[in-house]
């Protein structure tokens, strides 16, 4: 299919984007024969309105569920769950290969929701695809490997025989969030099924159809269709149900709702992993290559409109360069194009609906009342689109400013001046949030050295946010307030494993024998033990 150019306006001398002729809308996206497809087998009694942020019109009414709806999709779920458990490792994996190719075979459909959801740029859009397809690739080919039994040395060698086994959690309870509505729902249960779990997914309501789009794809795709069950509601409403029924909860959101969550499955004794908020700092040191890194900031700043957990808010600039640099990414922001037509053109879209666009508003008006200054950007673009905002670049943001230790979790940065490396190093981790940072220097080894000193879980040198987080054979997740476990790499799949040891004792026993006395078999026991450190066993 062949999509036209999007509408894109320059965000200080366009005032307005005008629809290409032929441009694709909601209603030929979201049709009645689309929802009752996607909205099949979902259980909700109850009805529910979602919505676009590009018109604010309304997309579709979906089922509503209750307690007792979640409760039921736990029971389906949990029936199911033995049978896909004792289902090959290999099998399951294929599942996700197939997804895989399904996905980038039908990717346009998917676009198209993504946009009218959250009413990002396609381009932005088109990362979820990515992210998904690579997790989906990498643990069809690696889930077999991370949960091969392991052999480990048992405490007498060659009597003792030990396995380590990775047994499935049960059922996972998985909360969502609107911001990556593909990449943060499914692109994190892929992971869980090919452990041999089923999942229970909480989307985000404003973006369930994406959530949707994607149980169907995955079904067929051969995934048995009562292994993922969605529930809709509001989040204080269901989340807590999905808490108390799950034997395992990922949740990706706010700090705060965070620890509820966290709360909530301590009181059960079951795990819990937890994405949570960041305030995310850019270091751009005095040999940086400040084209590069002006363009590197723009991808890290303004992705999905500053709406990404590893979005960068704070940009601190070596003072011997800072000039330049502000010059030359100022001049990249005002270019950006807004846009938010379903095609690809646009530099940056909407934010999500009103809160988002309150947050940045308040930040950004706060801070100039209280003295900051706008280099670029500034103010609501409401002849766009109801919630969209220029991207925007803040200078002399200090505290008490708002903007200056809140997360925006908008298209804001504020930029800020450092006279050497442990100055910058020092304001990069004054923060309670530690997920994510970067790095700009033409010195990779030193870059590297002061990346290691960041309190960050990840961190990205001479690159946005995509080179990390794309690595996905390498953990991704947060440090401090920003989280507990990770994604991605053998922590994103073992953490949806118990570890289960079998040990099994050959000839003697590990007790007083053959009319040994406690006293012998102790002595017999040191002398082993010094033995086998002499050996140097582990």
């Amino acid at each position: 299919m062949t999509h036209a150019k999007a509408p894109v306006t320059n965000p200080v001398t366009n005032p307005a984007a005008v629809a290409p002729a032929g441009a694709r809308t909601a209603a030929d996206v979201v049709t009645p024969e689309v929802i009752a497809q996607l909205v099949r087998g979902v259980i909700g009694s109850g009805r529910t309105a979602v919505h676009t942020p590009l018109t604010g019109a309304k997309l579709a009414d979906l089922p509503e569920s209750s307690a007792d709806d979640v409760a039921e999709a736990f029971a389906r779920a949990r029936a199911a769950q033995p049978a896909w458990a004792a289902t090959p490792v290999r099998a399951r994996s294929a599942v996700l290969l197939r997804f895989h190719d399904l996905l980038l075979e039908r990717q346009a459909e998917i676009l198209d929701l993504i946009q009218l959801e959250t009413g990002k740029a396609r381009l932005h859009a088109h990362e979820e695809v990515q992210a998904v397809a690579v997790a989906a690739r990498h643990y069809g080919r690696a889930a077999g490997s991370y949960l091969r039994p392991g052999r480990h040395l048992g405490v007498i060698p060659l009597l003792t025989k030990v396995t380590e086994l990775r047994q499935p959690r049960g059922v996972v309870g998985q909360i969502a969030p609107w911001n990556y509505p593909l990449e943060l729902s499914v692109g994190d249960a892929l992971p869980a099924f090919a452990a041999g779990n089923a999942v229970v997914m909480k989307p985000d309501t404003e973006t369930a159809l994406t959530a949707l789009w994607a149980r169907d794809l995955l079904i067929e795709a051969g995934l048995p269709e009562a292994v993922l069950q969605i529930v809709i509601g509001e989040g204080p409403v269901i989340g807590p149900e999905v808490v108390k029924h799950a034997d395992y909860v990922s949740f990706t959101g706010s700090t705060r709702t965070g620890r509820e969550v966290a709360q909530g499955a301590a009181a059960r004794l079951i795990g819990v992993s937890l994405e949570l908020g960041g305030k995310n700092p850019m270091l751009v040191l005095h040999d940086a290559d400040i084209d590069l890194a002006a363009a590197g900031a723009i991808r890290s700043c303004f992705a999905s409109a500053g709406q990404l957990c590893v979005s960068i808010e704070r940009l601190y600039v070596h003072e011997s360069i800072a000039d330049r640099f502000i010059e030359r990414f100022a001049e990249r922001t005002r270019a950006m194009r807004l846009g938010g037509s379903l095609a690809y053109g646009a530099d940056m879209g909407s934010l999500a609906g009103e809160r988002q666009l309150a947050t940045v508003t308040r930040h950004v008006s706060e801070a100039v009342a209280k003295g900051a200054t706008v280099v670029a950007g500034g103010a609501a673009r409401p002849d766009i689109g109801p919630f969209f905002h220029e991207p925007t670049i803040l200078d002399g943001v200090e505290e008490p400013m708002a903007v200056c230790t809140e997360e925006t979790f908008g298209p804001v940065v504020s930029v800020y001046r450092f006279r050497d490396e442990d100055e910058a190093i020092e304001l990069a981790n004054a923060t309670a949030y530690g997920l994510s940072a970067g790095i700009w220097s033409r010195d990779g080894r030193r870059a590297h050295a002061l990346a290691a000193r960041l309190r960050a879980g990840m961190v990205t040198i001479n690159e946005g946010y995509a080179a990390g987080y794309g690595s996905v054979a390498a953990p991704m997740g947060g440090m401090k307030e920003s989280g507990l476990g990770r994604r991605h790499g053998a922590e994103g799949i073992l953490k949806y494993t118990e570890a289960q040891t079998i040990a099994r004792q050959r000839l003697l026993p590990l007790a007083p024998s053959f009319g040994m006395d406690d006293e012998g078999y102790a002595a017999l026991m040191s002398r082993s033990l010094k033995v086998l450190k002499a050996l140097r066993l582990r």
